[in-house]
């Protein structure tokens, strides 16, 4: 037999447990949506760049040319920086033409007033083939997320989203039951309390 005690405090548990539920909701998916809504209009203004969010840039790497330092499936985050900012031994992000790559820069020369870098990937035997130019760089090596790609990959899987919608709804259904639970409680209570 449940008593007014007992009963207020189920009450005040369910409201403080929906009230967290909503707090989390707010924090996790707020930032979310700013990131990719600037993201998107970075996109939209210029679709030939790779976004950035602030001066940063993250990219999911996809090889294992930079292991140890950098590993498959690590997210990892650069920033633009100026041309006098790199130097030997950075890692940095830059576009060949047909993908962004990672590598760390082994020689910087000047050939006829322009600064050249080379560049070679950790785990590679050998230099990269061409040389990259100051405007290829898309930004220096900041931190890494370690196997966060693992994460953004099923992040993107289809079947991700008709889970999490699924579980929202579920979600949704049992803050409404839960709510619905109290005031009939609570309806019973003022119904005893006049008996």
């Amino acid at each position: 037999m449940y008593t007014i005690d007992k009963i207020e405090k189920k009450k005040k548990r369910a409201i403080t447990l929906i009230k967290i539920f909503n707090i989390l909701i707010f924090l996790i998916i707020v930032p979310i949506l700013i990131y990719n809504i600037t993201l998107i209009i970075k996109y939209i203004q210029n679709p030939n760049e790779t976004p950035d969010f602030f001066g940063f840039k993250t990219y999911e790497i996809v090889s294992r040319s930079m292991e140890n330092t950098i590993n498959k499936n690590d997210i990892i985050v650069v920033k633009k920086v100026d041309k006098n900012e790199i130097n030997e031994n950075d890692i940095i992000s830059f576009d060949n033409g047909n993908e962004i790559i990672t590598h760390r820069i082994v020689e910087i020369e000047n050939i006829n007033g322009e600064t050249l870098y080379t560049t070679k990937g950790d785990n590679n035997r050998f230099k990269d083939d061409e040389k990259i130019s100051f405007e290829q760089i898309e930004g220096k090596y900041v931190f890494k997320l370690s196997k966060l790609g693992y994460l953004m990959n099923f992040l993107k899987n289809r079947y991700f989203l008709i889970i999490l919608f699924i579980i929202l709804i579920f979600c949704f259904i049992h803050i409404i039951n839960v709510k619905k639970r109290i005031k009939n409680r609570e309806e019973k209570r003022k119904m005893n309390k006049y008996c």
